[in-house]
């Protein structure tokens, strides 16, 4: 292959923080010219989109995704009971769901579930640091609020970056959690608080994949396109019992998902009288979702 900023044969996912090599906190456009997350998804857009690539780029995508799928296997083996967050990436750190995501994620982690996200900023983040937090007082929350409250805009990446370090420098030693994210969306840095990160280059295997693996449920926070998208797909794979069994999906702000986007009504007229409508539940609070991921694991289907 020929020279490629990543290892196509790596053997095991990344680590915190192993995406952001070369960014200088504090440093002008450090994070857009020498992270690594960055110098990665500059290589992979030098083709248009949709377009066919040279077999020797595709091949080392291709090589390098296998080895995430082969490493995240190896990973799950040890986390059981995982359960995904997703939701949109424009919900920012002062908004009141972003708190409420989070104390999802730190419940769930609490729990012993193993938390997964889509990977990037918003209610991903959110799902994230709640888990990151979880060994520690709830009033770390506030503070590491009041932190990642001085840059709310993903796209200034050095602040934005420099306010999650800060928060991972006043609390460190959290709780695990699980990224899977997409240079497809490369635009968008990896969030800084999941400690085990699987980046895929192909979007379709990465969005599928994370519905898969969520065994114990998935929570769908507040969202656009690709977060109802997300809510079909897997609907599909309860619906059709893909993976042989079902499992919860909790909406996240009724009014959200009755009103606003109503995609709950729908989603409960397509699983009729299905095993999986049983699994189909809304809240309003992080407790509201846990109770509800409490009574109801997945069935055999």
């Amino acid at each position: 292959l020929p020279a490629i900023p990543f290892d196509p044969y790596r053997p095991h996912l990344y680590k915190q923080g192993e995406l952001l090599a070369g960014w200088v906190p504090g440093e002008a456009d450090s994070f857009d010219e020498k992270a690594l997350d960055s110098r990665i998804y500059a290589w992979s857009s030098r083709h248009p989109k949709g377009q066919p690539l040279p077999v020797l780029d595709a091949l080392a995508r291709r090589l390098h995704d296998h080895a995430i799928d082969d490493a995240l296997g190896e990973h799950l083996r040890g986390h059981p009971d995982v359960v995904a967050v997703m939701g949109g990436h424009s919900m920012t750190r002062t908004d009141p769901s972003y708190r409420t995501v989070a104390e999802l994620g730190r419940s769930m982690a609490r729990d012993g579930w193993h938390v997964a996200t889509g990977g990037g900023p918003g209610a991903m983040e959110a799902a994230n640091l709640g888990a990151w937090l979880a060994p520690h007082p709830d009033g770390a929350l506030d503070d590491a609020l009041r932190l990642l409250g001085v840059e709310l805009d993903y796209g200034n990446a050095d602040a934005y970056l420099g306010a999650g370090q800060a928060v991972l420098d006043r609390f460190p030693d959290g709780a695990q959690s699980l990224a899977v994210p997409t240079w497809f969306y490369g635009h968008e840095p990896t969030n800084q608080f999941a400690t085990h990160v699987a980046k895929y280059f192909a979007n379709s295997i990465r969005e599928d994949g994370l519905l898969a693996i969520a065994t114990r449920g998935v929570v769908f926070a507040p969202g656009a396109a690709g977060t109802t998208q997300e809510v079909f797909q897997d609907a599909t794979q309860n619906h059709y019992a893909v993976f042989g069994n079902a499992s919860p999906m909790v909406f996240l702000d009724r009014t959200f998902w009755n009103e606003t986007l109503p995609a709950e009504p729908l989603l409960r007229i397509l699983a009729g009288d299905r095993p999986y409508a049983a699994l189909i539940g809304s809240a309003d609070t992080a407790d509201e979702v846990m109770a509800f991921l409490r009574e109801h694991p997945a069935i055999d289907a």
